[in-house]
């Protein structure tokens, strides 16, 4: 077959893929739209603090109407730029596309939560016919040849304007947008891209409501006694779940990760740990109308035809031409510098899991649905220490107000809990940001902390609007979104040491939202591998004896963690490292795998299977993110090819603990602010891995990494 044969080919699969996603949904939305007034979404944001989304005023009826309304503001705004008379310039075609599309940012924030935390099939039909539009739409506006015009005349000319080094880092790298995109091509390539962008969307909408649909099942308990071994609390809540789903007198486990991580690492039912792993690890792969996997590959067929137009070799290089790591190679050498490490680690997990449950009596060999249970009974051994005896002190609350108390020692910013700002749901929780030494406001943190229908799994964060000083200043509106089970029965909720290290993590996130001091939006973004590093730079503080001392109290009499406990929790710290490592590092070898090759791959189970072997997945463990499910790479580009960055990040944020550390102490004001003045304050205004070394005063050090996780140092 022809080169232009496979391409049209190609090309009609994608203009397939797009009328089979949108066309079941398209007559019933138009009928709703004409008559549904889109305003709330469209006029800014009213109340205090500059003013706040007005969720209570939101339907997911006005969403269509008001893209068109946004769109034709934008379409406008940027039309105004193009067909300007004067010289380009940065100041007449940089900054006015830094201050376009206000509109519209406030119609995709809210869209944003809609999609992540209320995604009702209404919402969900909305998104099919919507993302291939709204995909389309900008690859019109940022694809037109004549904008890419002026912004290149802007670019060819930017040594003679005067401008500073802000203005000069952002429309080089404007340039280097129009570029990435496709802006260089012919009529006919851009048309390709564009049609590929849109198909993209569409999969990407598909997937993200195929895995959601699974994750929304659930596996019924008729009988208490099948629970043997879960905590009363988290006994409550599956009742509850179960009554919600309307299942009277019975327990639900629902396919989520925080139903099923408790129960796997709790539960003395081996055949129920049995039945709930296979449930989760096999989401988006049954065979069903909720399988995934030809999506999946149809996205990579896309993405490699897509880098190919845009003149790179695979998806992988295309994605990693923008990150600290540069190449697929830099990023695959530091993930196998770890993975032999974390394999051999994994053999001693393994082989004292085998012997106690040997000493026992328990005449079975370690299965995955067995790993995070003997794991505990390990722990237990070996340090006296098991998560039940953690969690009553780790109430939810509590260890918020201590992520709120160690980001004001170290950043002067003060949270104040507030009633008057709308939230999208009952649960959601707002508090007023100030900075204690200015007593200025920063901002609005929301928290949504609970598991719900609709909403997808996992933890992340996002911002509904980003500080910035370019037509006066803004201040931040930042979100958490978490999963956790809430007590059943009027019980606080208690979470794990894991769920605890994931409040700081995503409350790091907000940190660097809320801390961010740049002119330019245009420079807020960082590199995908930056992006996770000041999340896990503040996961550091969760377990210092201050906040632990402070917050982590019982939750029925209010004593502190004794400290014991925390010597224990301590002493632990390496315990089952090679879990944690390999669980999360087999998902981002094989996410580089997939992406960095020429030829796609098409059968997505063959390539999962060989792929594991090949690196010598340990048998026991099931990666973190099977591909069928795996949200980070296919509901988005997002993550795609750019997995690795949380090692890349953890590598940076275990040097930078050490920086604290060797301070002799680790709330160190010192360099706390030289932390937040050089890296996190500073958005994308200077390259990340300069900015790095300013701060440290050389390149990260991987050697922290490998001590903090008990491997040997080589």
């Amino acid at each position: 077959m022809s080169r232009m044969t496979r391409r049209q080919a190609l090309l009609a699969s994608a203009t397939t893929l797009i009328a089979s996603q949108v066309g079941g949904a398209i007559s019933a939305l138009a009928q709703t739209a004409a008559t549904v007034d889109p305003s709330p979404l469209l006029k800014p944001w009213p109340g205090n603090y500059g003013g706040t989304p007005p969720w209570d005023r939101f339907t997911p009826a006005m969403f269509p109407p008001a893209f068109e309304a946004a769109m034709a503001d934008l379409r406008r705004e940027m039309l105004a730029i193009r067909d300007a008379k004067t010289k380009p310039g940065f100041k007449t075609a940089i900054e006015p596309m830094e201050l376009a599309g206000e509109t519209m940012d406030r119609v995709q924030a809210a869209w944003g939560v809609y999609t992540s935390n209320l995604a009702t099939k209404e919402v969900q039909d909305i998104a099919r016919v919507w993302s291939p539009k709204m995909a389309a739409f900008y690859d019109e506006l940022y694809l037109d040849p004549k904008l890419f015009a002026r912004v290149k005349a802007a670019y060819d000319t930017r040594a003679s304007q005067g401008l500073n080094a802000q203005q000069t880092r952002l429309l080089e790298r404007s340039y280097r947008g129009f570029v990435r995109r496709g802006a260089l091509l012919s009529d006919a390539q851009r048309a390709e891209v564009s049609t590929i962008n849109q198909a993209l969307a569409s999969a990407f909408a598909e997937f993200s409501r195929k895995v959601l649909a699974d994750e929304e099942t659930w596996i019924v308990v008729d009988s208490e006694a099948e629970l043997a071994g879960l905590p009363d609390s988290f006994k409550a809540s599956l009742k509850a779940a179960a009554e919600a789903r309307k299942l009277p007198g019975k327990w639900a486990v629902v396919n989520t990760r925080s139903s099923v991580q408790p129960l796997l690492m709790n539960s003395t039912n081996r055949a129920l740990r049995e039945k709930t792993w296979r449930a989760f690890v096999m989401r988006g792969d049954n065979g069903d109308a909720n399988d995934t996997k030809a999506i999946i590959a149809e996205i990579l067929k896309l993405r490699q035809q897509r880098a190919v137009l845009l003149g790179f070799k695979n998806h992988a290089n295309f994605r990693m031409d923008d990150t600290m790591a540069e190449t697929p190679a830099n990023a695959m050498k530091l993930m196998m510098s770890v993975w032999p490490a974390a394999r051999a680690r994994v053999a001693e997990e393994v082989a004292d899991m085998q012997a106690l449950a040997d000493k026992e009596g328990a005449k079975i060999t370690i299965e995955p649905w067995d790993y995070r249970f003997y794991a505990e009974k390990v722990r237990k051994a070996k340090y006296d220490l098991d998560e039940s005896e953690i969690k009553p002190y780790l109430e939810l609350n509590n260890i918020l107000m201590g992520a709120f108390y160690a980001c004001g020692r170290l950043y002067d910013l003060d949270f104040k809990e507030v009633k008057d700002v709308p939230v999208f749901d009952p649960e959601v929780r707002t508090f007023e940001v100030t900075n204690k030494v200015t007593g200025k406001n920063v901002g609005i943190f929301y928290v949504d902390n609970y598991a719900r229908s609709g909403k997808r799994s996992g933890a992340w964060a996002t911002r509904y609007r980003g500080q910035q000083e370019l037509g006066g200043h803004r201040n931040v509106l930042a979100s958490n979104n978490n999963n956790f089970t809430k007590g059943g029965n009027g019980e606080p909720t208690l979470i794990s040491l894991d769920d605890a290290t994931t409040l700081f993590h995503e409350f790091g996130h907000a940190i660097h939202s809320l801390l961010q001091n740049v002119t330019y939006p245009g420079l807020a973004g960082t590199p995908r591998d930056f992006v996770e590093y000041p999340s896990q730079v503040n996961e550091n503080w969760l377990l210092t004896r201050d906040v632990l001392d402070n917050y982590a109290r019982h939750y029925k009499t209010r004593e502190p963690m004794p400290q014991a406990l925390v010597d224990k929790i301590e002493k632990s710290s390496t315990f089952n490292q090679g879990f944690e490592t390999v669980e999360y590092l087999a998902c981002a070898i094989l996410d580089m795998q997939l992406h960095d090759r020429e030829t796609p791959v098409s059968d997505i189970a063959a390539f999962e299977k060989e792929a594991l072997a090949a690196i010598g997945m340990p048998r026991e463990i099931a990666m973190r993110h099977r591909m069928p499910q795996f949200n980070h790479l296919f509901s988005s580009d997002g993550y795609s090819a750019g997995y690795y960055s949380y090692l890349w990040s953890e590598t940076m944020d275990a040097d930078t603990w050490a920086a604290f550390v060797e301070t002799g102490n680790v709330w160190d004001k010192k360099t706390a602010d030289r932390f937040r003045l050089t890296l996190l304050s500073t958005g994308n205004e200077t390259d990340r891995k300069v900015a790095y070394r300013a701060f440290r005063g050389r390149d990260p050090d991987v050697t922290a990494l490998f001590k903090r996780r008990g491997f040997p140092v080589t």
